[in-house]
């Protein structure tokens, strides 16, 4: 597929060539005019001749790579503040034949929330990011521009004994997490973010305001772990909230492969699956150098937890079925649950939880990542194969998260999200660098990376997890992209949901208003 791209960009290309150029003035008639709008359009809507609208665009741009004059940008950025002005920015949009983009907290991997070869306007909802928590019920309406700390912080100011089982990084927004599936540290126990969605409210391609039971069962399944990117803009979601006890554990055991990580790894292959579901104990690799300045380069393999008790009833479960790994009480902290969000985003466990409404990252960074799955153990040797590549590139890693628990009792058709039962860990491959002439060498060094796990993983199709979106599986390179052509990748993230997924994206925007590289295709009328 590599070898074919440049014709392939030309084609495209020559497509967008032909589109009819965007006509700010008229967007902005009609923006103003809409009777669903009843806002200032001046507080709404950033031009490119806006002093303000590089600082804007930029503001959640996390991957550098697309942090350049070369990517494309859009013709201008709708921050609403209610649903009546995406109302009017969906039907504005149709009406003078723009594309949307919408983004909440910018962490798309692959930059398809703000980036886009063909003319287009980003809703950015960073302005729609209330938090209300009701204890008495357990349950929460989040606004999808609220981002995952934003959710944390409030859930800890009502509640100590209330969580909820979405991801680590604080600065990721609601409504990509949510909308992509949603894996954290006590998903084994409670699900997926997007499991434990009850409502939600979308403003579709005709500019209505649905909830659940005015979407319908179907629509509202395809969300919750389809992405929302290809039906509308959802811009609110009611969660259950989960019950946390007052005291949970945290824990890190640190190896390097002098020191038989390999051998702890290939145990922890067989066991951190079977754990418990209130125990949680993924893997991270590192390259690093020991302290001699003669020494080489080395892994390191950190196995850090989440317990959802105490230590005098951790320990006994970890040395009962995990001995090899020496887990002693001074590897362990107790602490709040809200604590632990702390420690697993890189924060003091002693400090204030307001940092988790920092919605800047402390640091970006140009990076590429993919993802396996792995449904039987990978071998010493071939684990070491694996430390031989990791080494060529110093700012590569890995995070392994173990499945199990509750996410073996799913149906694999329960959502979208369709890498339940059978699956013993999820691999993150990450590489990042500072330079954007790098690009190509990094870019290049993961998909080599990518091969040499092909023996080890799943197949047939190997499967990817979307919200770690990745283009080299497939894109889609015109608005009309057939059903075959898009299950190149749609297969990999979504299995054998992928077909109800595209009757959704056909009933529901028939016309494929809501289109991106990696959005659901629209059957033919004699395939409907």
């Amino acid at each position: 597929m590599a070898a074919n791209l440049p014709l392939i960009s030309i084609i495209f290309l020559s497509f967008c060539y032909v589109a009819s150029s965007f006509d700010q003035v008229s967007f902005l008639q009609c923006f103003s005019l809409h009777p669903l709008q009843s806002n200032s359009t001046s507080k709404t809507i950033t031009t490119r001749k806006d002093p303000t609208y590089i600082s804007l665009l930029q503001s959640s741009i996390q991957n550098l790579r697309f942090l350049n004059t070369s990517s494309p940008s859009p013709q201008l950025i709708v921050t609403p503040v209610n649903p009546s002005q995406i109302q009017a920015a969906i039907v504005c949009s149709q009406k003078l034949g723009v594309h949307v983009r919408v983004r909440s907290g910018g962490h798309d991997y692959e930059g398809l929330s703000y980036v886009s070869q063909m003319p287009f306007i980003i809703i950015d909802l960073r302005n729609m990011r209330l938090v209300e928590v009701d204890v008495e019920k357990e349950r929460a309406w989040v606004e999808t521009g609220a981002t995952v700390g934003e959710l944390y912080y409030a859930i800890s100011q009502r509640s100590k004994v209330l969580g909820f089982p979405a991801g680590s990084c604080p600065t990721v927004g609601v409504g990509g997490q949510v909308s992509g599936g949603g894996v954290g540290t006590i998903f084994r126990k409670y699900g997926l973010a997007a499991d434990n969605v009850i409502d939600a409210k979308i403003v579709d391609v005709n500019g209505k305001v649905l909830d659940r039971k005015a979407m319908g069962e179907d629509l509202f399944w395809a969300i919750r772990g389809g992405g929302g990117a290809s039906f509308g803009v959802i811009f609110a979601w009611k969660f259950v909230l989960v019950p946390v006890p007052p005291t949970v554990t945290v824990f890190e055991v640190g190896k390097t492969i002098e020191e038989d990580a390999t051998m702890l790894l290939y145990k922890w292959q067989n066991v951190a699956h079977k754990f418990h579901e209130d125990l949680f104990l993924h893997a991270v690799t590192g390259v690093v150098t020991p302290s001699s300045s003669l020494a080489n380069k080395t892994i390191s393999i950190s196995f850090g937890g989440l317990y959802l008790g105490k230590i005098e009833k951790l320990l006994p479960s970890i040395q009962e079925s995990f001995p090899e790994l020496g887990l002693t009480r001074e590897n362990c902290t107790e602490m709040s649950w809200i604590q632990s969000v702390l420690y697993f985003a890189g924060f003091s466990q002693d400090g204030s939880p307001e940092v988790l409404l920092n919605r800047t990252q402390s640091s970006r960074s140009f990076f590429k990542a993919k993802s396996d799955y792995v449904m039987e153990p990978i071998s010493q040797r071939a684990l070491q194969g694996l430390w031989n590549k990791l080494i060529e590139d110093e700012t590569s890693y890995l995070i392994l998260t173990p499945y199990g628990g509750v996410m073996s009792q799913i149906s694999d058709s329960a959502t979208p999200f369709p890498h339940r039962g059978g699956n013993m860990y999820q691999i993150q491959y990450m590489v990042t660098w500072d330079s954007e002439e790098e690009n190509n060498q990094k870019i290049n060094w993961m998909r080599e990376l990518y091969d040499y796990m092909a023996p080890y993983v799943s197949r047939f199709p190997r499967a990817a997890y979307m919200n770690y979106r990745d283009l080299d599986l497939g894109r889609n390179y015109v608005i009309n992209t057939t059903y075959a052509q898009a299950s190149v990748w749609g297969l990999k993230y979504f299995r054998g949901n992928f077909k109800r997924l595209v009757k959704v994206k056909t009933a529901s925007d028939p016309a494929n208003f809501f289109w991106n590289e990696q959005s659901f295709p629209v059957l033919s009328p004699g395939r409907r």
